[in-house]
């Protein structure tokens, strides 16, 4: 029996345009015109438009995210009813698998992630924060780079065994590169990023976006959720609020999410969201799961007709 969870990507995945593929356009554009309403902003010719370097602010960018998977999976769910067993997303995308899961109202979320993006682009000045991909070296090494600098930098994302992220002040996430490159390291790179996220320098952040949350209505998923914070799923919409706060300026343990999918026999994994990043960890990580970017309608028709 088939056993399919729903998967929702995060900050990276955007690029202008891209709506162009995506699977029933006209569930995707009016998430995003409903969006573009609630904060007074025309998110569908941003997104359609450009020019990236607005769409690629974080306050811009999260909202029109979670506009686009939210779309897709209204364009699932309108061609059938799918049944998931479980949910999670990468870092922003959690908020897209809340709303999905019934558990956060679409317009409120869309509220809560802009609020979020601008309160992480104040948290950093810009010019002093910085992230880099770190692949092909094990995660205590890292760690232990991390360790031995001097200022704020630490492991940000646990992408896939041989990809983590580290982040946090420029010089100190330099060094850190510069040991991991002498540790053996095939790659340090980088990354084109506004503000150092999943760090300590996010605990400015995470406190702003803690009194949101509290005035932000939840209730229980009725899908499983797992969290980035301990890739647990929770019952309690405090303790949910409470792991969105955390997930700020703690890492995003991708690696174990899908070491947990695994666990729990799942077979099939579904991207629901632009682009093929998490379908592309997925593959490297298992490559008897059947990943399906829901892309176009082809995907969507492949992931409702296996049942």
């Amino acid at each position: 029996m088939n056993k399919i969870a729903f998967v929702f990507p995060g900050q990276g995945s955007q690029s202008v345009g891209m709506i162009d593929a995506l699977a029933d356009f006209s569930h995707v554009a009016s998430h995003l015109r409903q969006a573009g309403d609630v904060l007074g902003v025309d998110l569908l010719k941003m997104v359609n438009e450009g020019p990236a370097d607005e769409l690629n602010k974080t306050e811009w960018t999260q909202p029109a995210l979670l506009a686009v998977s939210v779309g897709v999976f209204a364009a699932v769910s309108a061609k059938k009813e799918v049944s998931i067993e479980v949910m999670a997303g990468h870092s922003l995308g959690e908020y897209s698998a809340l709303v999905c899961a019934g558990s956060l109202a679409f317009n409120d979320a869309i509220a809560l992630v802009h609020k979020r993006g601008l309160y992480m682009q104040e948290a950093v000045p810009a010019g002093t924060g910085s992230m880099a991909a770190v692949l092909g070296l094990d995660a205590a090494l890292i760690e232990k780079a991390c360790e031995d600098v001097v200022g704020t930098v630490s492991p940000a994302n646990y992408n896939s065994p041989g990809q983590i992220v580290i982040a946090g002040e420029i010089k100190a996430v330099e060094e850190v590169s510069a040991l991991c490159a002498q540790a053996g390291a095939k790659k340090v790179m980088p990354l084109a990023v506004s503000v150092p996220s999943h760090c300590e320098l996010m605990k400015p952040a995470a406190e702003k976006l803690s009194a949101d949350l509290a005035a932000t209505d939840l209730v229980v998923p009725n899908i499983p959720i797992l969290h980035n914070v301990d890739v647990q799923s929770h019952q309690d919409t405090t303790a949910i609020k409470d792991r969105l706060k955390q997930q700020l300026y703690q890492p995003v343990r991708w690696t174990q999410t899908m070491q947990s999918l695994q666990q729990m026999g799942i077979t099939h994994i579904a991207e629901c969201g632009p682009g093929k990043v998490l379908s592309g960890l997925f593959k490297r990580f298992d490559r008897a799961l059947q990943v399906t970017p829901l892309l176009n309608a082809k995907g969507i028709e492949s992931i409702t007709s296996e049942e």
